[in-house]
């Protein structure tokens, strides 16, 4: 009974020297971010898709923060979030660098499908689930329609659809922007 009460006191005390040492090497060797790279960073969709050009939102964020690249390349992100973001960094807002299209899910044809696993990879929000030999699915609520996921299938089993607009995802369209000429422009087309 005695070793098993040194036993858990000498586990407690290494723990407790474990805990401090890494207290003290956390505040020793704290590195302070760009503060303005996090405010954009955290305006941006978080998709890592790679669709401006970067590995991921974090690089694209440090970028724009540096001045070297423009606010308009989030293309998931679409016309509010470069607004915001030129709203953020005082600089002129540009037109998006590619035209902000129908939003778009990845949908897997199970039948064709061989479950090699390659789009599970390929995939930044982890939307497509499956196990190796099965079939694969996407999560239609996850999918950001980054495309990441196309060329890496051998069989070409993977179809991109227009995402379904539910109700419960609907919002008022801000105003002067594309999404709101949209559906002025529909209105106009269902009173004619």
């Amino acid at each position: 009974m005695e070793q098993l009460l040194y036993a858990t006191l000498s586990l407690g005390a290494f723990a407790l020297i474990a805990g401090i040492v890494l207290a003290i090497a956390s505040k020793v060797f704290h590195i302070e971010g760009d503060p303005l790279s996090d405010k954009i960073d955290a305006l941006l969709p978080q998709t890592q898709c790679g669709q401006c050009g970067f590995p991921g939102c974090r690089p694209y964020a440090n970028a724009i923060a540096s001045g070297e690249v423009d606010v308009n390349h989030c293309v998931p992100g679409g016309e509010r979030t470069m607004l915001s973001i030129a709203d953020l960094m005082g600089v002129e807002p540009k037109a998006l660098e590619e035209e902000e299209s129908v939003p778009v899910v990845a949908f897997v044809r199970e039948d064709e499908c061989i479950g090699c696993t390659l789009c599970i990879k390929a995939c930044p929000v982890d939307a497509i689930i499956g196990a190796p030999k099965q079939y694969h699915t996407v999560i239609a609520d996850h999918c950001t329609g980054c495309v990441l996921c196309l060329e890496p299938c051998p069989v070409d089993c993977i179809d991109m659809i227009q995402k379904p607009e539910l109700l419960e995802h609907w919002s008022w369209p801000l105003p002067d922007t594309q999404r709101a000429q949209l559906g002025a422009e529909r209105r106009e087309s269902h009173h004619d």
